[in-house]
């Protein structure tokens, strides 16, 4: 089954299901901006049975991959992820060989692959990372669908001028957008600089995942979090804002920002609560 789609003047062919369809026109997207260079970046989604069971075989077994960290508490789900190395420039030409769905085997150490994966592609990369924050996510948040990882440019380029203490990162970037301590009010977590790709960064980031929805990686990008393709796109749209803002404004020399009091207002009338610590009283 295809559809076809106009994205951007150009006609491609699809795979006609809506969830692929919905990851790789966000995925392109993404690679448009800039942020997901050559093979950078990652997503995953968790799927509803209901959802992918007229496109998918689920009573079949596909392919499997053994898994180098162990996760039972996502036995049996089912999630669509992008492919290790793939670009995201060709996602929506190619699904099939850059995205899968895979699903947790009931002992949580392998994966299945459903569909996709053409070529015998792998799942990303950050499968670790991506997994161990589902994890902590699903507990903070039954809703929670989406773990999206990016090479955000303009965060990326703040993580080497801004002291990187989470509090501080934060309050400069609700500073710099009315809406940022509306959308992210828990403001966003701050690793030190980790090698990629294996599980001591899940684990690291997936802590952070605990109070936070995004997690910045110096020199390297965002992590974030979400009930949706949509909401979490915009929750990374959001902070890139503020800091390219920020990089915009820090050159000239800042005279003025939101400050404290203001911001306390901004999230008492929208009804969030900011993160401890932060504001000053």
């Amino acid at each position: 089954m295809s559809t076809t789609i106009i994205t951007s003047d150009r006609c491609f062919s699809m795979a006609g299901i809506p969830a692929v369809r919905e990851m790789a026109e966000i995925a392109y997207q993404m690679w448009t901006l800039g942020w997901d260079e050559r093979n950078g970046g990652n997503i995953s989604r968790i799927l509803e049975e209901e959802e992918i069971a007229p496109y998918v075989n689920l009573r079949g077994t596909g392919r499997t991959i053994a898994l180098s960290f162990p996760v039972p508490e996502l036995a049996g789900k089912l999630f669509l992820v992008t492919g290790s190395g793939k670009y995201f420039r060709n996602m929506i030409s190619d699904p099939a060989a850059n995205l899968g769905v895979i699903r947790v085997t009931t002992d949580g150490g392998h994966v299945e692959v459903l569909w996709g994966f053409e070529g015998n592609a792998q799942p990303t990369s950050e499968l670790a990372s991506h997994f161990m924050s589902h994890i902590e996510r699903l507990n903070a948040d039954p809703g929670h669908r989406v773990v999206m990882h990016t090479h955000a440019t303009h965060v990326i380029a703040m993580t080497f001028v801004h002291d990187l203490d989470e509090k501080k990162f934060t309050k400069t970037l609700w500073q710099m957008c009315t809406e940022c301590i509306v959308v992210f009010p828990e403001g966003v977590g701050m690793l030190p600089w980790m090698v990629p790709g294996g599980a001591e960064i899940g684990r690291k980031t997936a802590g952070k995942m605990r109070g936070q929805r995004v997690v910045v990686w110096p020199h390297h990008g965002i992590f974030a979090t979400g009930s949706t393709i949509d909401e979490t796109f915009g929750l990374i749209e959001t902070v890139e804002k503020a800091a390219r803002i920020y990089m915009l404004a820090a050159g000239h020399g800042i005279k003025q920002a939101i400050a404290d009091r203001e911001l306390s207002e901004l999230a008492e009338a929208f009804g969030v609560t900011p993160a401890p610590g932060i504001l000053q009283a």
